[in-house]
């Protein structure tokens, strides 16, 4: 593998790892900070995928997006309703969204489960289109990831330090204590449940486009992916301000992708590629109790050890 390999594989890594890292985002909003599991991920992605390609291909590139998001920000308030005014289990109430969400996708395509964008305008190429003839035209998936990563992570700092962002970090604490506060946390809980989602469709809908195809079950496993990638940036940066621990779930995805991408270099078998990520998420879970415990494994190693010297 010389040096031109490993860039183009690092540069790869990168631009799918920058465009996921908005859903580890959405959930670094909802599990980490809201203390929600939002099951509804894999079918919200693929929301934002389906309605972004088919806003596109009818010819408006640049309102697949707002649509895309506008769309997660209907499929996160029904997954909030379930559970605040339905009194539906937030895990169940995930699952039976995303379930829902199958047949609604394949309605959004037309009845169809694969819709083709290769002459369509997308973002990507009208930017590329922008950018022709300057050093930088050949990296113009990576300036509309990094472009798209910077405005999330700065809207994401900002709303969490507002008024309405820390009722929703405190409803995710302790929402007894933002209860007896007159705050409103199922108010806080729909919000909080909207915004994140968004992310996740504009996730799906830029996915989309950069392959220029959707498929239907092109958000299968995202869920797994993005709590991969917020256990990952979570285990490397550990401590930190909201927007430290942002842009560690940023790391977090690029790393995981970079696994993912090795994996395939060495000719893994596509469908292995879930076991991979199922193992990510164990070791990044296990990770810090496994360090916490090591000098009591070593104590208990030197201690047999000594034992069976004796004998």
């Amino acid at each position: 593998m010389n040096l031109l390999t490993m860039l183009g594989l690092g540069q790869t890594a990168l631009e799918l790892g920058l465009l996921c890292s908005l859903t580890t985002l959405a959930l670094f909003l909802s599990y980490s900070m809201l203390n929600v599991c939002d099951l509804s991920t894999d079918g919200c992605f693929t929301l934002g995928a389906a309605v972004g390609a088919v806003v596109a291909i009818a010819g408006h590139p640049w309102l697949s997006i707002p649509a895309a998001m506008a769309a997660g920000v209907c499929s996160g308030m029904i997954t909030a309703i379930l559970q605040t005014k339905m009194g539906v289990d937030s895990l169940l109430s995930g699952i039976i969204v995303n379930t829902g969400l199958y047949s609604i996708n394949i309605a959004v395509m037309g009845g169809s489960s694969l819709l083709n964008m290769n002459k369509t305008e997308t973002v990507f190429t009208k930017l590329k289109a922008l950018l022709s003839g300057t050093v930088l035209a050949a990296q113009y998936k990576l300036i509309v990831a990094l472009l798209a990563v910077a405005a999330i992570v700065v809207f994401l700092v900002l709303f969490l330090r507002t008024r309405l962002g820390l009722s929703i970090r405190a409803t995710g604490n302790n929402p007894d204590m933002v209860r007896s506060s007159s705050i409103n946390p199922q108010m806080t809980t729909i919000v909080g449940l909207c915004v994140s989602n968004s992310f996740t469709a504009l996730s799906g809908c830029l996915l989309a486009q950069s392959q220029k195809s959707v498929s239907i079950d092109i958000g299968t496993g995202m869920v797994t992916i993005a709590l991969a990638s917020l256990l990952i940036g979570g285990t490397v940066i550990r401590r930190g301000g909201i927007a430290k621990r942002a842009l560690s779930v940023v790391l977090g995805s690029f790393l995981f992708r970079m696994v993912y991408t090795i994996a395939l270099r060495f000719n893994m078998p596509a469908f292995m590629l879930k076991l991979v990520s199922s193992v990510i998420v164990v070791i990044a879970i296990s990770a810090p109790y496994l360090k916490k415990q090591w000098p009591v494994i070593q104590r208990r190693f030197t201690h047999n050890s000594a034992q069976g010297g004796q004998r």
